[in-house]
């Protein structure tokens, strides 16, 4: 993760360094008595309202040069700091807006929920032209305006978004929390804790550093499929995920005890955006009296998922993340909105993943980078909330910076299902709309105006699957035997894998545990039902379940060398496959629960049997994966698995009987009955009505509280974790885990000054689709990696090697680890693919890592990557 100070300093724009500056000297300055951290579900916590407050001398001149920009290094200590304390102290503290604070009363009378920062009072007919999604930075601006971070021309820009954002105008933009998976959220940690040390070493009070906004960081990216198709699976798995991570699970149960405004969700408890969606998200604050729409910034590019509920929100860096933890505006372009407008509903048999597969391909040609996506129209009341949160989690996969439902009755609906309580629903609904919120399907909508639009009817929605290397390469069931076909045929790239025609039959033929087995391109290794984006769905869930079911009446099996899986993101899953009586099933046929989190998808799929490795490498097959994820980017999933489709949980269970990629359901059998009949697909797919019926009488309210009142009591493991009670973090020297960053160490109050780059090397040379999974990999470590390399140093045997994901809190694992995906393609090997570069001096072959240091050993600046 790049250091704090010097990545807000290379981002530094005219008019920001002050907005920075007090964020910070309030995060440093506020009082250690404020707030104690608490336990209780987040909905009670105290929230504090981040508004300008009377800093330190010492404070305020440490944050300006933490935060400030690089008009700091023109001044000396003194004087910046008197500068600073001078535009500080003179900020406004009363918001420009507060004449239009409005009285919100109970729909039967009695005391008011509160008071809102009223649209409607504004007499602007231009709101009512705005999209949903813009009216949330509207009111997030007009309540932050103190005419200092939040300034009258903000409000002014965002009131005239139909004129503005073509402009690309900047806005700040304050949202209510922060949320944080582990993965993305230890290295936040680590840099609050290295801060405090910063203080604590210039002579003030560490206690000082601070969340400003509520923090919820949830543990659910480090359990690995390490044991699977085993009813021991998931305790047999939590056991190695606190073996292999205990230092960060102390770590970040330290954080929760030491930092204020800060909720760690331990580890076994779900994936953080299903935890979101069903516990953490309030929809509307009530903080301190004052109500306003609830909005999240998240380290997870999938923090989207929670647009579904109606919660403005979307993923950012770690940078970001911790400005806005530090109550630090966000500076945003006024982004454009594409309104996509549903109609009809969905046919009989289609899931909501085959709707968001749709989408995503629909919005990536159009081209919404940068942009909102809002959903309207009567097809949207036809669509279930779950099936809502599942287009909106995949966001980043069409490109979006959200795909925005607003509140309406399903919406509501939802918050009762998930144990919210009558009053809260009742204050959502009165000020969503009081404040012109809240979409009424049963009434006729004001026109809004959107920078362009698109439509879809839902009954055109086809099964489908995407892959095999991206999500957005839809591909219909139907057509999926001959795509495969033309994949194998294709030259190498994101569709093709340049098989020539002679080898496409080959047979490899192993032996697994004794049985005879073979394998052949198109073979499916790997069946999991993971990731966020579907395991909050009871529809496509249970819709699973049935298909295991009708699968095992008929006497079907999955081979015994695929690796089955099942991780759902939340505990309320398992208590529905129970109640359904339809978990047997899916354990028949190999897909026992493996652990609560983020598994496969992450690229935390686990080893494959040494058997099937040792197939797949030796005769160069093109093995595939079938997930129900949104990642199937090359080596994400399994270094082995060259060909990674994603699907519906039901198909997933499809294919894994299936067995194979290659085969064309509508005409060919998926198996052998146990009475010797053919079975087709259609034998085994259940009907929408099915499905229907099992998530009415299985998914119960008293589920969501009984799952999330446990999560506050944690686990045994988590809670026998020994921690330090200090407010500064005891670094571990010898720990490949947790490391104090180098950032701060030789930090003075004297800002020592930008300099130049110059006669600097290109270290990388890229085309397109250069993503996150090739910059900063999250999944295994290559053994012959300079990572790996560094851990053996330190006595770590391969097999506790972990994750890339899991080692975020190491500067120096990370640093090795930068573009180390094993398919990164690199214009400078002319065809070679992995993660080398050429020393451009020598012309030699080195790890990228490796390179970067000999530049940097010959006294050459730090290189650069170049992206075409």
């Amino acid at each position: 993760m790049p250091p704090l100070t010097s990545a807000l300093l290379s981002r530094s724009t005219t008019g920001s360094s002050t907005r920075v500056s007090a964020a910070a000297a309030a995060a440093i300055s506020r009082p250690a008595a404020d707030a104690a951290p608490s336990s209780s579900p987040p909905p009670s916590r105290p929230i504090p309202r981040p508004r300008p407050s009377p800093a330190s001398p010492f404070a305020s001149g440490l944050a300006g040069r933490l935060f400030s920009g690089h008009r700091a290094t023109a001044r000396s200590a003194s004087s910046a700091t008197a500068v600073f304390e001078r535009r500080f102290a003179s900020a406004a503290t009363r918001n420009t807006y507060d004449e239009i604070l409005t009285g919100l009363g109970r729909p039967g009378g009695g005391e008011e929920f509160g008071k809102y920062y009223s649209l409607p009072a504004l007499s602007d007919p231009r709101i009512d032209r705005l999209p949903y999604s813009i009216r949330i930075l509207l009111e997030s601006a007009i309540r932050n305006c103190d005419d200092f971070q939040v300034t009258g021309k903000d409000v002014e820009k965002i009131l005239d978004w139909e004129n503005s954002a073509p402009k690309q105008v900047e806005i700040p933009f304050k949202p209510a929390r922060v949320l944080l998976q582990d993965f993305t959220g230890v290295p936040a940690v680590v840099d609050l804790a290295c801060l405090r040390d910063a203080v604590s070493k210039l002579g003030s009070d560490p206690n000082k550093i601070n969340p400003l906004v509520p923090v919820d960081l949830v543990i659910d990216h480090s359990v690995q499929v390490d044991v699977a198709r085993s009813q021991n699976a998931v305790q047999a798995n939590m056991e190695l995920e606190f073996h292999r991570n205990k230092e960060r699970f102390g770590f970040l149960k330290w954080g929760s005890s030491a930092f204020r405004n800060m909720l760690v969700v331990p580890p076994g408890s779900g994936i953080v955006h299903q935890v979101n969606l069903e516990y953490l998200a309030r929809v509307v604050f009530n903080n301190g009296g004052i109500l306003y729409p609830d909005s999240v910034v998240g380290t997870d590019s999938h923090t989207t998922m929670i647009d579904g509920l109606g919660v403005a929100g979307w993923g950012v860096g770690g940078i970001e993340a911790e400005a806005a933890m530090l109550g630090q505006p966000m500076s945003m372009v006024l982004p454009g909105v594409v309104g996509f407008k549903l109609s009809g509903k969905l046919r009989n048999g289609v899931t909501a993943t085959d709707l968001v597969l749709t989408v995503t391909q629909m919005l990536r040609k159009h081209g919404v980078v940068g942009k909102f996506v809002e959903f309207y129209g009567q097809g949207m009341s036809e669509l279930s909330l779950a099936d809502r949160a599942t287009i909106a989690n995949m966001s980043p996969e069409y490109g979006a910076t959200m795909g925005f439902f607003p509140v309406d009755a399903k919406t509501l609906d939802y918050l009762k299902l998930t144990g919210r309580s009558d009053d809260t629903v009742a204050m959502v609904e009165s000020y969503l709309r009081a404040n012109k919120m809240f979409v009424d399907h049963n009434q006729v909508e004001a026109e809004r105006v959107y920078s362009s639009y698109l439509e879809l009817n839902l009954e055109e929605v086809e099964p489908c699957l995407s892959g095999p290397k991206r999500p957005h390469d839809r591909v219909t069931l139907k057509n999926m035997k001959s795509d495969w076909h033309s994949c194998l045929d294709n030259n190498v790239g994101f569709k093709g894998f340049a098989v020539p025609k002679e080898s496409q039959g080959k047979v490899a033929e192993f032996s697994f545990h004794g049985t005879p087995a073979k394998i052949k391109h198109g073979d499916v290794v790997i069946a999991a039902i993971t990731s966020c984006t579907n395991t909050s769905n009871p529809n496509v869930m249970l819709g699973a379940a049935l298909v295991a079911k009708k699968a095992c009446e008929l006497g079907l099996e999955v081979k015994p060398w695929i690796k089955t899986s099942l991780a759902p993101g939340s505990g309320v899953v398992k208590k529905y496959l129970d109640k359904s009586g339809l978990q047997k099933y899916l354990d028949q046929l190999g897909f026992h629960i493996v652990g609560y989190g983020c598994t496969t998808c992450i690229g935390n799929s686990g080893e494959l049997d040494e058997s099937v490795s040792a197939a797949i490498s030796e005769n160069d097959i093109v093995a595939a994966a079938v997930l129900s994820g949104n990642r199937n980017f090359e080596g994400r999933v399994h270094p082995l698995t060259r060909a990674n489709y994603l699907a519906s949980p039901p198909l997933v269970v499809a294919y894994a009987l299936a067995g194979t990629v290659n085969i064309d359901f509508e005409k060919e059998p998926i198996g052998i009955s146990k009475d010797g009949k053919e079975v087709y697909f259609r034998d085994i797919w259940p009907s929408t009505e099915e499905i229907a019926e099992v998530v009415k009488t299985s998914v119960l309210p008293d589920m969501f509280k009984s799952t999330y009142e446990a999560i506050t009591k944690g686990n045994p493991m988590w809670n026998e974790l020994s921690v330090s009670t200090r407010t500064l973090y005891p670094w571990d020297p010898s720990s490949t885990y947790i490391h104090e960053p180098p950032y701060f160490k030789d930090m003075t109050m004297t800002p020592p000054g930008p300099r130049p780059v110059k006669d600097a090397y290109c270290l990388l040379n890229f085309g397109d689709s250069i993503t996150t999974d090739h910059i900063s990999p999250a999944g295994s470590i290559h053994p012959d990696s300079p990572a790996a390399k560094f851990l053996k140093e330190r006595g770590v045997e391969r097999k506790d090697f972990n994750s890339y994901g899991s080692r975020r809190g190491n500067d120096e694992i990370m640093a090795r680890g930068t573009f180390a995906n094993i398919r990164l393609v690199n214009k400078f090997l002319k065809g070679e693919v992995g993660p080398k570069t050429i020393h451009v001096p020598s012309g030699e072959k080195l790890a990228v890592f490796d390179a970067a240091m000999k530049y940097k050993n010959e006294g050459h600046d730090p290189p650069s990557d170049q992206c075409e």
